[in-house]
């Protein structure tokens, strides 16, 4: 079984930053990539960013140039830095793997990100 836990959501204002972290632990053997999605109320969830094992990245045109998404290796760790952050951003911000090995998906529980003045 895989967990991933998500952390660093909160409250902040249009323009501010928020760093989101998702911790995996588990058997994460035969994965090939972390990515971060998220939904708003009555939207359907987007593909927000992902990252793959050997590091190469790829963002949803809506959040290209303000966040990044990057990885600890050493605590597998993934990390999404939100910059530049609009009201649009509002959303539950879900951490995401895919095992190939086991052909199963696994998801966090959620993160709160709140942008409003």
């Amino acid at each position: 079984q895989v967990q991933l836990v998500e952390s660093g959501g909160g409250l902040v204002q249009p323009g501010g930053s928020l760093r989101l972290s998702c911790a995996a632990s588990g058997s994460i053997f035969g994965t090939n990539a972390i990515a971060w999605f998220r939904q708003a109320p009555g939207n359907e969830r987007e593909l927000v960013a992902d990252i793959t094992n050997e590091g190469s990245t790829k963002y949803a045109d809506s959040v290209k140039g303000r966040f990044a998404i990057s990885r600890d290796g050493a605590k597998n760790t993934v990390y999404l830095q939100m910059n530049d952050l609009k009201p649009e951003d509002t959303a539950v911000y879900y951490c995401h793997t895919y095992s190939y090995a086991l052909g199963k998906n696994y998801w966090g529980q959620g993160t709160q990100v709140t942008v409003s003045s």
